[in-house]
């Protein structure tokens, strides 16, 4: 049986990830991929271990379930922003991954407040667009990193990004419309 105080490994682990990000953006500015490769990496380890931990021992909380997502969209923002003051990416790709964020929260908060409470349920090609993007930020601190990736490899993420962006932005858009739509209707009868 497992020491009472280990159920707060996951958010030990979250706040970790969450402390990395500073490391991380400041050796992307310094140019220094090889180390922002590594710390991209422990930071994607850890997340992986935090949520195992939680599913496989019971370990979740409400404080988790909270800081987990933000650790996880603070990690990939900062990196985008990182890379694009950096040059290697380009800056209208960081606006559309951020404006996409933008648009969820925005709409998630609108139908929570005007509609009811709201239950976030991801979409499967929400979570391929941040499989997308983990690969994209990865590919490119590997490129400047350790060893040179063809261009056309990073271009097509690039471009598989920007896809998996717009169309799960709008299928949240859609779906989420639909169901404030259908519970105004309920609402009405």
């Amino acid at each position: 049986m497992p020491h009472p105080l280990a159920r707060h490994i996951p958010n030990l682990l979250t706040v970790f990830r969450i402390l990395l990000v500073w490391p991380l953006v400041e050796a992307l500015l310094a140019g220094r991929y090889g180390w922002a490769l590594f710390i991209f990496v422990v930071a994607g380890l850890t997340d992986g271990l935090d949520g195992f931990l939680a599913r496989h021992f019971h370990w979740t909380s409400r404080l988790g379930g909270l800081l987990d997502p933000v650790a996880d969209k603070l990690l990939m923002v900062s990196s985008f922003v990182a890379l694009a003051l950096a040059g290697i990416v380009p800056e209208w790709l960081v606006w559309l991954v951020i404006g996409r964020d933008l648009v969820i929260v925005t709409g998630a908060a609108a139908y929570h407040l005007l509609i009811e409470p709201l239950v976030a349920q991801p979409i499967l090609l929400s979570k391929f667009n941040t499989l997308v993007q983990i690969l994209y930020v990865f590919a490119n601190l590997y490129d400047r990193g350790y060893a040179r990736i063809d261009p056309a490899w990073i271009g097509a993420l690039q471009w598989g990004l920007v896809f998996t962006t717009l169309s799960s932005g709008a299928l949240y858009v859609w779906i989420w419309s639909r169901r404030a739509i259908r519970k105004k209707k309920q609402e009405n009868n």
